[in-house]
């Protein structure tokens, strides 16, 4: 039995119009047009840096970084964040103490120190900024989501 094959304009069609309709709703993120020129960087925004720590949106969020860390060293050698974070150390600091999770291996095994997946804290912890967003945000806080509960006649109330 042969096949039939469709031609190339009815199969592509759908795709180039799929195409050009997300293109219009996408937000541009690639810069000024034509995107051949060379375009100077924007500034980088600036950390907040008031050492006031921000309630967390949703549970297992990790906490932002609420300082500077610019300067800070992070590689084999050394983890500034340690010198602080460290339980030895917060009582001299008063920084929160980092979680117990980060000394525990993939297993829930509990380690002498810290775990290696968990060495770079950059990489769930960041600091917060003052950026305007590039795209429209409609995030609810986690309170606000769960607030008509907690009304007179909400679901946990009947």
């Amino acid at each position: 039995m042969r096949k039939r094959l469709l031609p190339a304009a009815v199969v592509l069609a759908p795709l180039a119009l799929a195409g050009a309709l997300m293109a219009q709703d996408a937000p541009r993120l690639r810069g000024p047009e034509p995107f051949t020129e060379e375009q100077d960087a924007p500034p980088m925004a600036r950390p907040i840096t008031n050492d006031v720590r921000v309630r967390r949106n949703y549970p297992d969020q990790p906490p932002i970084i609420p300082h500077s860390i610019d300067g800070y060293a992070l590689d084999l050698n050394a983890n500034k964040c340690m010198s602080c974070h460290a339980r030895r150390f917060t009582e001299q600091s008063q920084a929160p103490m980092i979680s117990v999770t980060h000394y525990q291996d993939r297993e829930g095994n509990t380690l002498g120190g810290l775990a290696a997946r968990r060495y770079v804290c950059t990489t769930c912890h960041v600091t917060q900024t003052e950026a305007r967003p590039l795209v429209p945000n409609r995030f609810r806080d986690m309170d606000e989501l769960t607030e008509p509960e907690r009304q007179p006649g909400g679901r946990n109330n009947r």
